[in-house]
């Protein structure tokens, strides 16, 4: 039996304004010509893309931090991970903050996947890295970060998964693909 062609649902800009330019984000509001003719507006958020590192100390543990992220108001436990700098490769930006935010460098790097964490509103990508051969050199937080750096236990972490203790979903993905790594399925 032949697949069939997949149908195509390609939207096509027909204007687009710029609504706010921040420092981190810009939102823009464009309108579109539909796959049946008509038109409609969309709104969304530009991003300069981000990295987040899966560093493991050891094959069964991962470094993580806890800050206080305000949008949600409240602390979350994350995986490292940082903003791509412009002009900057997603490789530099994994290892720049593996550095500031924990201390750490990696002597072995692999790229894992790309994830689109927000793909009804935002253009971000957030690039996934695992870095082992850690050795510790000291941090060099940006001023006015605040995070607190631990190990923990993969186990534990993906437990704190279920719990409902880490629900960042960068976060969650990364565990899940640390687990995948560490069982030899990946």
């Amino acid at each position: 039996m032949k697949p069939r062609d997949p149908a195509d649902f390609t939207e096509t800009k027909l204007s687009s304004e710029p609504v706010f330019e921040g420092q981190l984000l810009r939102v823009h509001r464009d309108t579109v010509r539909l796959p049946d003719g008509g038109t409609a507006t969309r709104e969304y958020i530009k991003h300069p893309g981000a990295v987040i590192v899966i560093a493991q100390p050891d094959p069964q543990s991962v470094l993580m931090e806890r800050q206080f992220r305000y949008p949600v108001g409240r602390h979350f436990i994350e995986l490292p991970a940082g903003k791509i700098d412009q002009g900057e490769e997603p490789m530099t930006t994994a290892e720049r903050e593996l550095q500031e935010e924990c201390g750490y460098i990696a002597g072995q790097w692999r790229h894992l996947t790309t994830l689109h964490p927000c793909i009804g509103y935002a253009d971000e990508r957030v690039e996934l890295f695992l870095a082992t051969d850690l050795q510790h050199v000291g941090d060099r937080l940006d001023e006015g970060e605040f995070l607190e750096v631990m190990t923990v236990s993969l186990r534990e972490a993906l437990d704190w998964v279920v719990e409902g203790r880490i629900s960042d979903s960068k976060t969650v993905l990364g565990l899940l693909w640390a687990e995948k790594i560490a069982k030899g399925e990946w």
